[in-house]
């Protein structure tokens, strides 16, 4: 099955993909010891040393076509810096399991802070990974000859490396476009709370812009540090982050001042330009999050724009 997915997703060229065995991996991992687990991650991922290299090792509970579909997106977006890079896969358990490279400083919470010591990232530091994550999405829309669409846009998809660069990972749920349509027609709902995308909510259409309103989402939660769903002592679900009414504005001009993350506003201060960077990040927010799919901008169009927003102070 992989083989006959890898062929074509390459157009029929050879593109191979090396194969560890199942005794490296359980060798890497202390036989995948809960010790190896990495904090956080929904999924099971784990730390280990093959090749005398830190690697993460992510093995799948089933073999379905989510792990086969992981494998092959990863493979194609593994040139990209902003992509969990894949070196390869073992297909000697009962389920997959993929070999990626290591990101060191792991994974985000819900509210957008490192899950490590909840360490709480610095504006510019949001925002640079803002700009580096719309540059991933923009090449998983757009390098490939037909568009794919990630369709789980959350924080607890997302690594960081040492030096806070962020990686995307988890493809396992993408849908590739196919030729001559503009989205791909589901009959059942999947979606992540919080991020579900109001047009799919009706009739299940997938497209890129499905990915634009849950990058959207993501801006506010980094730009708020508030999950994207509140919840209640009994668990059920009390509001979600696009709901709050201090985003709604038909009440007027939203005050940057009554949104943000207290830490962002301690940062910037009384500095004018920081403030209109704010304010321009938040416009943006609102913009992918529109409910009319047509009205959002395209992935390329948010990256230009947080590219700018960025370069808007000078250093």
């Amino acid at each position: 099955m992989l083989l006959k997915d890898l062929i074509a997703s390459w157009n029929g060229k050879s593109h191979p993909i090396r194969c560890y065995s199942a005794a490296e991996l359980i060798r890497a991992t202390n036989n995948f010891d809960p010790s190896c687990w990495i904090d956080g991650l929904h999924n099971k991922m784990y730390r280990g040393i093959l090749d005398d290299r830190t690697v993460i090792i992510r093995k799948y509970r089933d073999w379905d076509d989510r792990a086969i579909r992981d494998i092959i997106i990863s493979m194609q977006m593994s040139t990209h810096k902003n992509s969990l890079k894949l070196l390869g896969c073992c297909l000697e358990f009962d389920t997959s399991a993929l070999v990626l490279e290591n990101a060191g400083k792991g994974g985000l919470n819900y509210d957008g802070s490192l899950v490590v010591d909840n360490e709480l990232l610095p504006w510019k530091t949001r925002l640079c990974i803002a700009k580096q994550l719309a540059s991933a999405l923009t090449y998983l829309h757009t390098a490939f000859p037909r568009p794919i669409v990630h369709r789980c846009i959350t924080s607890t998809h997302i690594l960081l490396d040492d030096d806070y660069v962020p990686k995307l990972f988890d493809f396992s749920f993408s849908i590739t476009i196919p030729p001559d349509q503009l989205y791909v027609q589901e009959n059942f709902a999947s979606f992540t709370l919080g991020y579900l995308d109001p047009a799919y909510r009706e009739s299940y259409p997938i497209s890129e812009k499905n990915d634009v309103y849950c990058f959207g989402v993501l801006l506010f939660v980094f730009l708020m540090r508030r999950e994207a769903v509140c919840w209640t002592e009994e668990g059920n679900v009390r509001e979600y982050l696009t709901e709050d009414p201090k985003l709604n504005v038909s009440y007027g001009h939203i005050q940057i001042e009554t949104i943000a993350d207290p830490k962002i506003l301690e940062e910037v201060g009384g500095d004018e330009q920081a403030q209109q960077q704010l304010q321009d990040f938040l416009a943006l927010a609102l913009l992918c999050i529109q409910y009319e799919s047509e009205a959002r901008p395209d992935m390329i169009d948010v990256a230009k724009e947080l590219v700018r927003i960025e370069k808007s102070i000078l250093p």
